[in-house]
């Protein structure tokens, strides 16, 4: 009795290779599918208490209020795979919107008033690096330092008040309101700034040493990176994109701000990128996961406002969220305990 033997053209089911799932996770980052599905429970769950949350003009006012804190969020973000902080973007922002607008007021130049925030955002990071280099301070002292020092001098020169008025030139108006394509122009400098920064980390040399400055200073210097020139390069870097936040807090609030809407954008910007998996020791993190944190904490802060809860809650929430996010960081790393073994 003969046996059959199979048709080798019959056509068989093709299982999935062994790992593809895997291999997608990685390459989506497993730190970013946490905060995507953390993304989507909350969306489902203020959208289920408010339907008003799923409104088109909602959903632009949650990408127009996360705009400033996501574009400082990327910047903090390069500072810290650097294995740095900055926590002066604050008020390295409040004192460039106080300039924009007197220069922009002694001048009636938009453009002067833009320049003069960028160049002065160049020359605060710079003073932070140098503080940082040939001080030989704590990157967290120094700009701790600079944090108070920058928001004093803004408050000096502005008396402690608004300055100018901008909400008549059309420059301002088109930054604060405009939009290209329907999308507003505060969410599309965002992505610009986000696609650049992704840009020069992963495909300049510019950017991976950056990363193998963060992950390892010492082999980084054996290996002829000058580390001095990178983090003068990366804080002016800093203060320049801060400078670019402080203009869009003139164009949103009409005048040159101090304090008021600057105020706490650090809390805001380290938060963002150390959730988004940014390591605090440097060299590991992606500026796709900082967005996507940015994205939730602005959903979270928006839901908040639309349950009406109080506003205090939104400061807890987010110093919740800061903890979590390191202490996430420090189990995955294996990071050693303090204080007395358990």
């Amino acid at each position: 009795m003969s046996q059959s033997l199979p048709d080798a053209n019959a056509s068989t089911p093709r299982l999935p290779p062994r790992g593809a799932l895997r291999r997608i996770l990685e390459a989506i980052g497993v730190q970013n599918v946490s905060l995507l599905i953390a993304l989507a429970l909350l969306v489902a769950f203020i959208g289920g208490q408010n339907s008003n949350f799923f409104y088109s003009s909602n959903i632009a006012t949650i990408g127009t209020t996360v705009a400033i804190v996501g574009i400082l969020s990327v910047v903090q973000t390069v500072v810290m795979l650097l294995g740095g902080l900055d926590i002066s973007v604050s008020s390295q922002a409040g004192l460039t919107s106080v300039v924009s607008a007197m220069v922009f007021m002694a001048t009636q130049s938009a453009f002067a008033g833009i320049v003069a925030a960028l160049v002065l955002g160049l020359g605060t990071g710079l003073l932070n690096g140098v503080i940082i280099i040939y001080g030989r301070v704590n990157a967290v002292i120094a700009t701790l330092a600079t944090l108070a020092a920058y928001r004093g001098l803004a408050n000096l020169i502005a008396n402690g008040r608004a300055q100018g008025y901008t909400g008549v030139d059309q420059v301002f108006i088109f930054l604060a309101r405009g939009t290209i394509v329907g999308i507003p122009v505060l969410i599309w400098i965002l992505v610009v700034v986000a696609l650049l920064a992704q840009l020069v980390l992963h495909y300049t040399d510019f950017g991976r040493n950056i990363y193998a400055v963060g992950g390892n200073a010492t082999a980084a210097r054996l290996a002829g990176i000058p580390l001095n020139r990178y983090i003068l390069a990366v804080y002016m870097l800093c203060g320049f994109v801060s400078a670019l936040a402080g203009v869009l807090l003139t164009a949103r609030t009409g005048s040159g701000q101090p304090t008021s809407g600057s105020q706490g954008l650090e809390l805001q910007s380290i938060t963002a990128a150390a959730l988004g998996g940014c390591s605090m020791q440097g060299g590991k993190g992606t500026i796709v996961g900082t967005i996507f944190a940015v994205v939730l904490l602005g959903v979270l802060q928006n839901g908040l406002i639309i349950l009406d809860v109080n506003s205090f809650w939104q400061d807890i929430a987010q110093g919740a969220l800061l903890v979590i996010a390191v202490v996430i960081q420090q189990r995955r790393a294996g990071g050693r305990g303090i204080g007395l073994p358990m």
